[in-house]
């Protein structure tokens, strides 16, 4: 991985919406609520600890939170996903991101990673597990499934060091402490975690882990089915 070529190249930012119709017999055109749709913001963005100025979750039970602060999704995954779904054109912020990166995929982003970025200082907490919502964005119902499969998911970052950040700004790589734990491995990890115990039991002991995917993968320990 080039250091020197990870690049924040554009901030999202969205608050939470409801959309669709009450009663609607389609999936696709019920009722719905949202914080899905992010747009983009020039100048200065304030990183918190749970989330960007200006960005909220509508479920916090699973979204949100100082382990899941900032979505991150690859720039370079787009080509593939226009080619795929056949659409003309995909926004950054199409995966309901915050930051989209470019330089950097889930086979060299590592789990503890912590980078400067501009006034703040973030860390990847873990990768990203897609919800329905991505699926009724799109109206493509395995769209989450096919996310999961190519392991094209991006990841999330907690927020160690509140500060500004811009899009165009710099990622600099300042620790990486688990260099064996990418978020690639980690997806594979979490996908087939009732087949292979041991690797599900050392990556739960990872310290930067988020606290939700330490919880899940743990359930295996204890006899419970995760």
């Amino acid at each position: 991985m080039n250091n020197t070529g990870i690049q924040l190249l554009s901030v999202q930012v969205g608050l939470p919406k409801t959309l669709g119709s009450p009663g609607a017999s389609e999936t696709m055109d019920q009722e719905w609520t949202t914080g899905f749709f992010k747009e983009p913001v020039s100048g200065p963005v304030w990183a918190r600890t749970t989330n960007l100025a200006g960005d909220e979750q509508a479920d916090l039970r699973v979204h949100g939170g100082p382990d899941k602060a900032i979505n991150a999704y690859p720039f370079e995954h787009y080509a593939f996903w226009l080619a795929e779904l056949g659409f003309k054109e995909l926004p950054n912020g199409s995966f309901g991101e915050n930051f989209t990166v470019a330089g950097i995929l889930e086979t060299e982003a590592c789990i503890g990673d912590i980078f400067e970025l501009g006034d703040a200082l973030v860390q990847i907490s873990q990768p990203r597990q897609p919800c329905w919502k991505l699926s009724r964005r799109w109206r493509i119902q395995d769209l989450v499934a096919q996310v999961v499969r190519t392991g094209k998911t991006g990841w999330y970052f907690r927020v160690l060091r509140e500060g500004n950040v811009q899009a165009g700004a710099a990622l600099v790589l300042v620790e990486r402490p688990y260099p064996e734990w990418t978020v690639a491995i980690a997806n594979k990890i979490m996908l087939h975690r009732k087949e292979n115990y041991v690797a599900t039991q050392a990556l739960a002991e990872c310290p930067a882990l988020s606290s939700s995917w330490k919880a899940t993968l743990s359930r295996l320990e204890d006899g419970r089915v995760a």
